[in-house]
């Protein structure tokens, strides 16, 4: 029976993962002859800019037979300005293969990976590369493999050795039994402890050399299980994109029964029109038009996507990445995000068009989150780093002719609450009506926005409270301290009300936003910025200098680690502070230091006072997030600002006024 698998290709940036991948097509026979990275020729390089820049900037898959076994690989981004598009393949894997420079180690974001890999339960292979390289020792990889990641670690390249079987046994207590009673373990268990999670297959190897790689193919073969899928359908969109042609490209792993060709399907919220095991056929919602099954650059249609199948649709403009459909109701919430903000300069052209394209990209990438300040009149968007930065410029004008620079970008900062507080809104001009009373507690760092009801039916119908918890969640909700977006808060709808004649929908969209507004009015607000998680390698000579910036930059570290002349420093520190540092670390090193960075979560800031004075928001004349209210009397409406509405409301109030 032939075996269906899909594997993801990850690795820090220039480890050797589209090399690895290319070698294991042509040994595989997909392709006839090895292309090279830096020759811009690779398979899976198929975008001018990779081919120009010799990275992975787009996730894209291949199909490769291998003796009973069907994969599909997915190579991802290695660069950390792009692991917002590397984090979005993982909800669709059922294995990944995490590549390592045999000569640098385990960096920084090759930890990162491992963490989201842990994270999304992706069963992991390992295959360091680079082997052939001046100071490569394989020993110490795998040691360090096992002291920093998992002690189920273990090189299978031929197969598992007898020195380890007992080792390996100790894994699971079913297969310790096997081991006692046989004196070896079988493939199938071993798969199961790969499956699960124990155990971590490791290769080693020079891609570039194709050496290790059919030790890795058969590894493939023998340590993975088909997965098993239901007979309902469902299905995971992880990508979007448009083709030379302008046609927008839905991509999507099939998790559950059939997709066909022209099925319906309620993209806007996550769900098949059908219960059966195909999608349903007879919807009003979008219809898929073509189903494409591609490798690299090239592709063949299906009239049937299959559960396990990976494909790109045509014909959905509603999807979104992330986005689950059918049976997978739950959208993706990504770890992984931008930490700052670029203005668009778009001086003697029409910011309308430059708008309109960058919506487009933002379709492919929602964490561009494209804004027009209307009181600035600028565009601004949200970047990982410099590397996107010019490739964002580069899109724009090769596919749309457009020719931007962009300002020099800030921090992005969030804001959330020291204690809880009650928000109240009104909204009643004439022959309108809305009132909401919301509550707003702070919650665990991290742990974003949450929405509830705690009001009774009888005090407000169901209807409105959905409409409230809808309006809650469908605009990013902005501080009073910067203007920055709030997290880590639960926001709990308390009590409110409508009239039977005269309120609308929109009177409790007006009504909810100012709720909010107006409790963070009154709230002790907290400023976060962004942190980064940083690994620094430098000669010995310069970790006075080193270990004295870090102090300056209010960061922190772990006890340094020597490695003959050279040492490394591992810890946190601020964006704000190291965003630039690597700049100064090639200087001072003469180019010996190599500093790896990660986002690492939102702290409070450390300099609150000094931020909000220079950024000088006043939340009282944004208008668009507005924390007054809006209450009638003799036929009109007036404003009453947001400290007097208490005076005004027509609920009364609760404990946290």
């Amino acid at each position: 029976m032939v075996k269906r698998i899909v594997v993801g290709m990850l690795a820090h940036v220039d480890a050797g993962k589209t090399t690895l991948s290319e070698a294991m097509l042509y040994q595989g026979g997909r392709i006839r002859r090895l292309g090279r990275v830096d020759h811009g020729d690779a398979y899976l390089d198929t975008s001018d800019l990779e081919r120009r820049r010799g990275i992975t900037i787009f996730s894209k898959p291949a199909q490769l037979t291998y003796r009973d076994v069907d994969l599909t690989l997915v190579d991802t981004p290695g660069h950390v300005d792009f692991a917002a598009e590397m984090e979005r393949t993982l909800s669709v894997l059922d294995y990944a293969l995490l590549v390592i420079d045999a000569t640098s180690g385990l960096e920084g974001y090759a930890d990162t990976l491992w963490r989201l890999l842990a994270r999304y339960g992706v069963p992991t292979f390992i295959f360091v590369n680079k082997l052939d390289a001046v100071g490569a020792d394989a020993t110490r990889i795998l040691d360090a493999c096992r002291h920093r990641w998992s002690p189920g670690c273990f090189d299978l390249s031929r197969g598992l050795d007898c020195n380890d079987a007992e080792d390996v046994a100790l894994l699971d207590e079913g297969v310790m039994d096997e081991y006692l009673k046989s004196g070896c373990i079988a493939d199938e268990s071993l798969a199961r402890l790969v499956a699960d999670r124990r155990l971590f297959p490791c290769f080693f190897g020079s891609a570039l050399r194709l050496d290790g790689v059919d030790a890795l193919l058969e590894g493939l073969e023998r340590y993975t299980l088909s997965p098993v899928y239901g007979t309902e359908f469902g299905a995971r969109v992880f990508k979007i994109s448009h083709d030379d042609k302008g046609a927008r490209l839905s991509w999507l792993k099939v998790t559950g029964g059939d997709l066909p060709v022209k099925s319906s399907l309620d993209t806007e919220v996550g769900r098949s029109t059908g219960d059966s095991g195909k999608a349903d056929c007879t919807g009003t919602n979008e219809t898929v038009d073509q189903l494409r099954v591609y490798s690299g650059s090239t592709y063949t249609l299906t009239d049937c996507a299959r559960a396990g199948g990976v494909v790109a649709a045509t014909g959905l403009d509603l999807t979104r990445p992330g986005q689950g459909l059918g049976c997978e109701r739950k959208d993706q919430t990504p770890v992984l995000e931008p930490v700052l903000t670029y203005a668009v300069v778009t001086e003697g052209l029409d910011p309308h068009p430059v708008l309109k394209a960058l919506r487009v990209l933002e379709d492919e990438d929602p964490f561009l989150h494209v804004v027009w300040q209307e009181r600035l009149r600028e565009i601004h968007l949200r970047l990982m780093g410099q590397v996107q930065l010019e490739v964002i410029q580069e899109e724009l004008d090769r596919r749309f002719g457009i020719q931007v620079s962009f300002s020099q970008g800030g921090i992005l900062y969030r804001e959330t609450i020291a204690a809880p507080i009650e928000g109240v809104g009104h909204f009643e001009p004439l022959r309108h009506y809305a009132e909401v009373h919301l509550l707003l507690e702070p919650t665990e760092p991290g742990s974003g926005l949450s929405f509830a009801s705690d009001c009774s039916l009888d005090r407000l119908d169901g209807n409105w409270q959905r409409l409230i918890m809808t309006h809650l969640a469908e605009k990013e909700h902005l501080g009073v301290l910067t203007g920055a977006p709030i997290t880590d808060m639960r926001i709990t709808l308390l009590d409110g009300r409508g009239h039977i004649k005269h309120t609308e929908g929109g009177d409790f969209r007006q009504a909810t936003y100012r709720a909010v507004r107006q409790g963070l009015m009154k709230a002790r607000n907290i400023l976060l910025e962004p942190w980064y998680h940083f690994r620094l390698t430098i000669p010995q000579s310069n970790l006075g200098r080193a270990m004295s910036d870090i102090y300056r930059m209010k960061g922190n570290f772990a006890e340094p680690q020597t490695d003959g002349d050279t040492v490394e420093l591992e810890g946190d520190a601020p964006v704000s502070q190291m965003r630039d540092y690597a700049t100064e670390v090639s200087a001072y090193s003469h180019g010996c230091g190599h500093l790896t960075c990660v986002f690492n979560g939102y702290r409070p800031c450390q300099d609150q006072d000094a931020v909000v004075d220079s950024i000088g928001y006043d939340p009282e004349s944004d208008l668009e997030s507005t924390p007054d209210s809006v209450f009638c009397a003799h036929g009109a409406g007036y404003t009453v600002k947001w400290n007097r509405v208490e005076d005004f409301m027509h609920l009364p109030g609760g404990a946290y006024i």
